[in-house]
């Protein structure tokens, strides 16, 4: 058991913190005051630099490498913001990873080597008005015809609604209540019959477009099926390495908080001295950074564990619970160290902390991993419903 990154890993973690910290903090201020997504410039320049697909297979235009690195870069670019980082997660833990272990090999072919380009961008489309944490109660109805998938219904809380070029949509193909009828369909953004509501004016999250998706008989290929009807356990395996970036996405707010506080607590002097002088304060820091480093080791293990494949829903709770937990209390301590400097939009800490928030309810709320790790310890699931 190796708790150090080795020589390659370093150097990734260096090319990505240095590209982001040297070019992005300015891009994420701009994207802070004006609430757009990452120009799909910066997209590409991206995939120029390989930050994109990092654990997709190099058969489709990706770097080939593990989950953990993927997350190292993530966490890096995540620092400086959670919008500059967004394309990164879509590419290397989101929908687009969903596509890779179960679409049919000319859906993989035609749309992530796109993304690993920087062409093209993936969303998810999961939650309903009446289906969030249950999701098995979702509504949206595909039908599989002759040559063609018919779907109708709505969606709601789909991060890159209605900006994304394509969505990985969970559908129920079959009249049977719970899990069994569920899988999914990718849908392109021009397809006739769809149509995307007003965005989203969230707390945090910046620059994540979210907005309503309504699929009026809108009709796909047979061959955009991703997983058929009765695959939503399968669907969820591939949800668990996104619980992992998720949390990794909170992580980087409670990191980047902690470096600099670390940095302005050394240089703010009252009563004649630097406060990081003050007993109160070094206690603060030392709290903050075994919060930080903890999280981190529990998502280090969720994606060492998976051996390249997927992370189990045990490790990938935990992971994000922590970390989801941990970041919106340590932002919080480093928000109350910098005092007004902290609560002032000309720094990032407000921001970090409210970005913090929202990681514990995107991507399943920190309740519910809390009952799946309490699943996970009694050997079965639990039915809500009763």
């Amino acid at each position: 058991m190796d708790f150090t990154l080795t020589e390659e890993q370093r150097a990734l973690q260096e090319t990505a913190r240095r590209f982001a910290r040297e070019q992005l903090v300015t891009v994420a201020q701009t994207i802070e005051a004006e609430g757009r997504p990452l120009p799909r410039e910066w997209v590409r320049r991206y995939a120029d630099m390989g930050f994109l697909g990092i654990n997709v297979s190099k058969a489709y235009s990706g770097l080939g490498l593990g989950n953990l690195e993927a997350l190292i870069v993530l966490e890096e670019f995540a620092k400086v913001s959670s919008a500059v980082a967004f394309p990164i997660f879509e590419s290397s833990v989101g929908p687009v990873r969903a596509i890779e272990h179960f679409a049919s090999e000319p859906l993989r072919a035609r749309v992530i080597p796109r993304v690993c380009k920087g062409e093209l961008t993936v969303a998810v489309a999961m939650s309903e008005p009446e289906a969030g944490t249950a999701l098995t109660d979702l509504k949206t109805r595909a039908e599989v015809r002759d040559d063609h998938i018919l779907i109708n219904g709505s969606k709601r809380w789909c991060s890159g609604g209605g900006h994304a070029d394509g969505y990985v949509v969970y559908c129920r193909f079959a009249d049977v209540s719970g899990a069994k009828g569920i899988g999914a369909v990718y849908v392109e953004r021009d397809t006739a019959g769809l149509s995307f509501g007003e965005q989203e004016r969230l707390m945090g999250f910046r620059g994540i477009p979210s907005a309503d998706i309504y699929f009026d008989n809108v009709q796909v290929p047979k061959e955009n099926l991703i997983v058929a009807a009765g695959g939503f356990t399968r669907l969820m395996q591939a949800f668990d390495l996104e619980r992992c970036g998720n949390a990794t996405m909170a992580l980087a707010q409670a990191a980047g908080a902690l470096e600099d506080v670390l940095n302005y607590v050394q240089q703010r002097k009252q009563f004649g001295k630097p406060i990081v002088e003050f007993q109160a304060v070094q206690l603060k820091l030392a709290d903050m950074a075994m919060r930080v480093e903890a999280a981190r080791l529990l998502i280090y293990r969720a994606a060492q564990n998976a051996e390249g494949g997927l992370p189990s829903i045990n490790d990938s709770s935990i992971a994000k619970c922590y970390a989801n937990e941990m970041a919106r209390e340590v932002t919080s301590t480093a928000l109350q160290l910098m005092g007004g400097y902290g609560y002032s939009k000309e720094y990032p800490m407000e921001r970090r902390m409210r970005d913090a928030w929202g990681w514990g309810i995107a991507g399943g709320t920190i309740d519910i991993q809390k009952i799946n790790i309490a699943a996970a310890l009694v050997g079965r699931r639990f039915d809500q419903r009763r």
